[in-house]
């Protein structure tokens, strides 16, 4: 049963061929007999699945319907979830269970899914290759020597090992489609705003969202339905009406035009991850697509400008961590500073501590205008120049690393090397438009994805385009060895 996608899971559901909580029970034993080798969970919760998962077989044997009853979930260890610890991946929170259900855990819960447990992330999402989380760094299935991107890294892990067939990630500067690419999945970040942040804890605010993983586009097509909507408790919520993505998969391409961004193939991307994406384009010719060259010329500008803006939202949402209302407390400070500084000193990690030094030097008098404003103001290029090519195209099309994924530790000396690794996904979260990465083929054995980036919420579209194109390959069906 670990093999079966969400999808067909949801038939099988339908058929009866096997209960919720068999299919529940199996995924459990499974998750305990591999995940000691990969790392993907914090938690498991047991106790709370096979309850979920009975409730669910009663729901279905009551006459009720729906795609997602009764299918198994994992949750990113942000999203808040009622008395089961939510530790964002750090010591911070480590003893944190949280009193409410995140918005998107409540609508997948109401949906009938069953909740495995949370899963293994960088700390407080700041990392891309999810080796600074507290509990330790996941390893990618494919080559357990090798990272499987962050943060969303325990997510995509979890997926790609066939613990289970789908996850729930966020994304801040491509911490969804970075870790699907690199683990062989299909990834999805929504257009910001389409999914609610409630009960998501934040690193960035105006660049955090929420969204799905799993093998397919039809997958992720399934998880979104249930993932989006309008959210009143979400200020930063779009009251924009959520279409049926599952019935425009099949959609035709005849006619759809694909940009290629010039600057995309320049200097620092693989050779090989190029010709993959050629590739892809070929296929997508054959479609029906056509494409053509487009420019965005302030590309280069995306990863100055997002890591003054990331950190500086970091260093005012993680203030509130400060060792008096909850998380980790220092023992026996002498004075109100001193718990201040030790709590935060010992409950934060090096990642951490150095994104909100960075942040609130940005923030600092005399650094504002030079360094926060300046990094809006090109946000606002970055954007201008997206709205400018859809003005010509339907959907943007490159490559959504510029490398396969890399040794553990082979970066960790070397913090800005791994952030170049966001080179193509951080423009997206800037613009706050909707991104997919899919699978796209191999670099010497391991995953590499193609992105598709599209206006604002046509994330129809995007899984439109995957699903199509993953009927005529079938990279996504490859799984890793032993697995």
């Amino acid at each position: 049963m670990h093999e079966l996608t969400l999808a067909e899971i949801a038939r099988g559901l339908a058929d009866k061929s096997f209960s919720s909580e068999e299919l529940t029970g199996a995924l459990l034993a499974r998750v305990k007999q591999i995940d000691p080798q990969i790392n993907s969970f914090i938690s498991v919760t047991e106790a709370l699945a096979l309850g979920q998962a009975r409730a669910a077989d009663a729901r279905r044997a009551a006459g009720e319907t729906g795609a997602l009853l009764g299918a198994p979930i994992a949750h990113k260890d942000l999203f808040c979830t009622l008395g089961v610890r939510t530790s964002c991946g750090s010591k911070m929170l480590d003893n944190f269970k949280a009193p409410y259900d995140a918005t998107v855990v409540a609508k997948l819960a109401e949906a009938g899914m069953v909740t495995l447990g949370k899963t293994n992330m960088d700390e407080f999402a700041m990392g891309s290759a999810n080796e600074s989380s507290h509990y330790g760094a996941v390893k990618n299935p494919w080559n357990l020597e090798h990272v499987p991107g962050g943060s969303s890294g325990g997510s995509a892990a979890a997926v790609a090992a066939r613990l289970l067939p789908a996850t729930t990630g966020t994304d801040t500067g491509g911490s969804i489609r970075q870790p699907a690419a690199l683990t062989n999945l299909t990834g999805l970040k929504p257009t910001y705003g389409r999914v609610s942040r409630w009960g998501m804890i934040a690193y960035a605010s105006s660049l955090d969202q929420g969204g799905p993983l799993a093998r397919t586009a039809e997958d992720c097509a399934l998880l979104l339905q249930g993932m989006a909507g309008f959210d009143a408790k979400d200020s930063t919520s779009i009251d924009e009406p959520v279409p049926d993505y599952s019935a425009g998969l099949n959609g035709s391409l005849q006619g759809l035009r694909i940009g290629l961004p010039k600057e995309y193939f320049g200097a620092g991307l693989d050779p090989r991850i190029a010709e993959l994406v050629q590739a892809s384009v070929k296929e997508l010719e054959k479609l029906g697509a056509v494409v053509k060259e487009i420019s965005l010329p302030n590309m280069q500008h995306a990863i100055p400008a997002y890591y003054v803006i990331a950190p500086a939202e970091a260093s005012s949402n993680l203030s509130r961590f400060d060792g008096v209302r909850f998380g980790y407390r220092c023992e026996e400070p002498k004075d109100l500073t001193d718990l201040y500084k030790r709590s935060r000193g010992e409950g934060f990690g090096a990642e951490v501590q150095r994104r909100i030094m960075v942040g609130t030097y940005a923030l600092s008098a005399g650094y504002y205008d030079a360094y926060y404003v300046k990094a809006q103001q090109i946000r606002r290029l970055i954007k201008n120049d997206f709205m400018a090519a859809f003005n010509d195209v339907d959907l943007i099309l490159g490559p959504t690393t510029p490398n396969p994924a890399w040794k553990l530790g082979a970066k960790s000396s070397d913090p800005v090397a791994a952030y170049l690794e966001d080179v193509y996904t951080i423009t997206a979260n800037l613009a706050g438009l909707p991104g997919l990465s899919m699978p796209a083929g191999f670099v010497d054995g391991l995953p590499v994805g193609v992105q598709l980036l599209a206006p604002y919420f046509q994330e129809g579209r995007l899984l439109n385009v995957a699903h199509r194109y993953q009927q005529v390959t079938d990279w996504h069906t490859r799984a890793p060895n032993g697995f």
